[in-house]
């Protein structure tokens, strides 16, 4: 468990910026993982949509900690997950960080939007009060039995409440045990460069595709100072355009459309592990 929290810290401590693209399954994390990036964030919006819902909070802390487990077991790079609000109190709160902790996931992030949360780029969002948040990540901190386990403390209050109030909300969370702050969907380039500037910790940015966050490439993300990026919604929402494409194309031509690709069977079984099973087959079956 510990082991994949502290190989994030030492991809943390690097002086380049880290960048975790969205998975929502083992198949997105295993691409992730062969694609070369260093670790995989995964997506609550995406975990929501693969049991049929929306990103409106719908989601149980046992389905998002089970999702994340069974990402961080596919893949051998650190996992950071959304945990939403921590699925209540403190006392909810604590059950969360053991239950993702004991699953192997390296880090999650808990806001402090009021119940139901909802994606934190769309609109009329609300959050709970400072002190209320504030208890919620000093609860998540003491309940972390690795000192590497990764809190972010993540705040939704720039929509409602303005950039002061976000900055003060996770300056307090840092001092309550938090490890990183996440000020989410800054809304301009100003408020982007802002934030790295005003917040007494490092920083993670979300970038969401046509969300509220101007798209910022990753050299200047890093030289504002921002130390983790996101990138949530970006295999999720390809995954759909393909999907459509695909779907419509053999209803169009009445037979199997090409799915854009000339992987065959075994290729594509080989791109989530048979290689592996086919060597452990030779090892131990009877001949």
């Amino acid at each position: 468990m510990s082991a994949n929290a502290r190989r994030l810290r030492a991809l943390l401590a690097r002086p380049q910026m880290l960048i975790a693209p969205g998975a929502y399954d083992c198949i997105t994390a295993r691409m992730i993982e062969q694609a070369g990036f260093d670790a995989v964030y995964m997506t609550g919006a995406g975990t929501a949509a693969t049991l049929g819902f929306p990103d409106y909070g719908l989601t149980t802390m046992t389905e998002m900690a089970g999702n994340a487990g069974r990402i961080a077991d596919a893949v051998k790079v650190p996992v950071i997950a959304d945990a939403d609000t921590g699925f209540g109190n403190e006392l909810n709160v604590t059950r969360a960080v053991r239950e993702y902790e004991r699953r192997g996931v390296a880090g999650m992030h808990i806001e402090d939007q009021a119940f139901p949360k909802k994606c934190g780029h769309l609109e009329n969002k609300t959050v709970i009060d400072r002190d209320a948040y504030v208890n919620k990540i000093r609860a998540a901190a003491g309940a972390k039995e690795s000192p590497d386990f990764l809190i972010i403390a993540r705040t939704d209050a720039r929509a409602s409440l303005g950039m002061d109030e976000a900055i003060a909300r996770v300056n307090e969370a840092l001092e309550a045990g938090a490890d990183m702050a996440f000020v989410e969907a800054a809304q301009n380039m100003d408020e982007v460069a802002l934030i790295p500037r005003r917040v007494n910790g490092p920083c993670m940015l979300n970038m969401v595709w046509r969300g509220k966050t101007p798209d910022v490439p990753f050299q200047e993300a890093e030289q504002m100072g921002y130390r983790l990026t996101i990138l949530p919604g970006m295999l999720f929402k390809a995954v759909m355009v393909t999907c459509d494409r695909v779907l419509e194309e053999t209803k169009r031509l009445g037979r199997h459309a090409s799915p854009g690709s000339e992987m065959t069977p075994q290729q594509g079984f080989n791109r989530v592990g048979a290689l592996e099973w086919d060597e452990i087959s030779r090892k131990y079956s009877v001949r």
